[in-house]
């Protein structure tokens, strides 16, 4: 009983780390933000199975059947690939605590890799029967898997990189126009130079309306792999093309922001990122739209005043045209360590162009299935399925049932489960595969297109708009936000007074930061302080 009530819990296991699942679009959920609900399965999961192979051993052991332990039936259950499962099933929950996950990533990353032969011994272990209970996750899961593979094969075009003086860098990639996705969505990144094997998510800054043709990312250099980037795109030596790879984006379907009056934005440090793409699309709204937009209130603490720069990003790399006045923007930013303004702040922005000499191989970013990804996704999961019916049933009846008879005694089980694995495999390959190649096509007809009309690459590097007025970029808008910002030296900001001098209207309360600045909000809008007040607390990578 133990065994099945873990096998139950491991059908759901498989559906939040399914990044691009057509099921949580439809209960309004992202993968990152369900990735709560898989940690509590996964913990469920693993006691109930630790707790089903304590059982069977300390019942072996004062049966005097210890032998059991290494018994591999061809009918039935083989234990043997019960516990390697379960080995390998402890491995992965010995590094997902906290406190290794947090501080030795690395090894909690690549011992998680160990699902693979989980889910190999475990299908081995019960057999086919059994495993379609978990079945119908696990094949989402494994679409997604493999369409995400094809995707990080490709090498994506990378137009500039905006390096900031506070050891930040902004990279700018070639979309395809087709490509939409909304505020806060996040793109994983590989930079096989530095490593082939890491892949970081990063939150996209960018915004697919008022930035058309580029994605945009920021990297803050804070561990090793980030560091080694910075460095890598900062050295004197000229860099005239850098290969990246992508997967993603992905981000919610949709968001709420729009419905309140007024919105105050609460970030810490880098925390402003997710806050970039959001305050873009409003300026978008506000000025091509002329539809209504709420009063944002930005309240930015950044521990230097080096970091202030990160303000520069609210603007693209190439200078906006939109009437910023028609927004209605303050932004209160605070310095918590310094008493003013030192000189390192009159660094410029450096621009590194990399379209000089564009690769041939290099791709626009764009959504792996096109812009009818729903379309292609549901073709993909209907044609593999009936594909592995069909040929299982074909195998069954021409190969297994002359030798078995139908009597479910002569034919293996592990052999059994090790062709429905593989016909699995081969089923999901084929029109995955198909359609990835047919959205390839189209994706490079629009890129040699797009290579016909570019434009010249501009060969000057912009500076920091609130540091330098002679920005060669429009003067006005960069103007207005010189104007709706105010700095505070040597101060940390008083949430709840800025929050509760906002009640009044409909306000909705965003905050991305450290997990201390997240509570603190947390604590202030759910104290009665106003009725009229909305939480939401906003992942960020960087």
């Amino acid at each position: 009983m133990l065994g099945l009530v873990g096998n139950i819990c491991l059908a759901f296991l498989f559906f939040p780390v399914t990044r691009g699942s057509s099921v949580l679009r439809l209960i309004g959920l992202t993968s990152e933000s369900s990735i709560k609900y898989h940690i509590w399965l996964g913990h469920t999961v693993m006691t109930l199975f630790t707790a089903h192979g304590l059982c069977y051993i300390i019942f072996w052991a004062a049966t005097h059947q210890s032998s059991e332990l290494l018994t591999w039936d061809e009918i039935g259950v083989s234990n043997v690939a019960g516990e390697l499962a379960l080995l390998s099933g402890l491995a992965m929950w010995a590094t997902s605590f906290p406190h290794i996950r947090q501080k030795i990533f690395e090894l909690f990353f690549y011992t998680h890799h160990l699902y693979v032969l989980f889910i190999v011994f475990f299908m081995l272990h019960v057999g086919i029967s059994y495993s379609c209970i978990m079945l119908p996750g696990f094949y989402l899961f494994l679409i997604d898997r493999y369409l995400r593979f094809l995707q990080s094969q490709q090498r994506v075009r990378l137009v500039a990189a905006r390096l900031l003086p506070c050891e930040a860098v902004e990279l700018n990639f070639s979309k395809a126009s087709g490509l939409n996705y909304t505020p806060t969505s996040t793109l994983f990144i590989n930079v096989p130079s530095i490593s082939k094997l890491q892949w970081h998510p990063f939150t996209i800054t960018s915004n697919s309306n008022t930035d058309p043709e580029k994605v945009s990312v920021v990297i803050k250099s804070e561990g090793s792999w980030s560091s080694t980037l910075y460095c890598k795109l900062s050295s004197p030596s000229l860099i005239e093309h850098l290969e990246v790879s992508i997967e993603g984006p992905y981000g919610p379907t949709s968001t709420n922001f729009l419905r309140h009056d007024m919105l105050v934005m609460v970030s810490g440090g880098s925390g402003i990122t997710p806050f970039i793409s959001i305050i873009r699309e409003l300026l978008f709204r506000a000025n091509r739209m002329s539809s209504k937009t709420p009063r944002v209130l930005l309240v930015s603490a950044f521990k230097k005043s080096l970091d202030v720069a990160m303000l520069d990003l609210l603007l693209p790399v190439s200078g906006t045209t939109s009437d910023i006045s028609q927004l209605q923007l303050q932004i209160e930013v605070y310095v918590t360590r310094e008493t003013e303004p030192t000189r390192e702040n009159q660094k410029l922005l450096r621009t590194i162009w990399f379209n000089f000499k564009p690769n041939t191989l290099d791709v626009p970013v764009s959504a792996i299935l096109g812009p009818n990804s729903w379309l292609w996704l549901g073709t993909i999961m209907s044609s593999s399925f009936v594909i592995f019916l069909l040929i299982i049933g074909i195998l069954t009846r021409y190969y297994i049932q002359p030798i078995d008879h139908n009597t479910n005694m002569i034919y293996s089980y592990s052999a059994r489960s090790a062709l429905n694995m593989l016909l699995m495999c081969v089923s999901i390959s084929m029109p995955a595969t198909a359609a990835f190649l047919w959205n390839k096509k189209q994706a490079t007809k629009e890129m040699r297109q797009i290579q016909n009309t570019a434009a010249p690459t501009p060969t000057t590097s912009p500076g920091s708009w609130f540091y330098n007025a002679d920005r060669e970029l429009e003067a006005f808008p960069h103007q207005s936000f010189v104007e709706a910002t105010k700095v505070h030296y040597g101060e940390r900001p008083n949430l709840r007074r800025i929050i509760s001098e906002c009640a009044g209207s409909s306000v909705g309360v965003l905050v991305s930061g450290p997990r201390k600045m997240r509570q603190e909000v947390a604590a202030i809008c759910s104290s009665g302080l106003a009725d009229n007040l909305h939480f939401e607390s906003i992942s960020f990578n960087w």
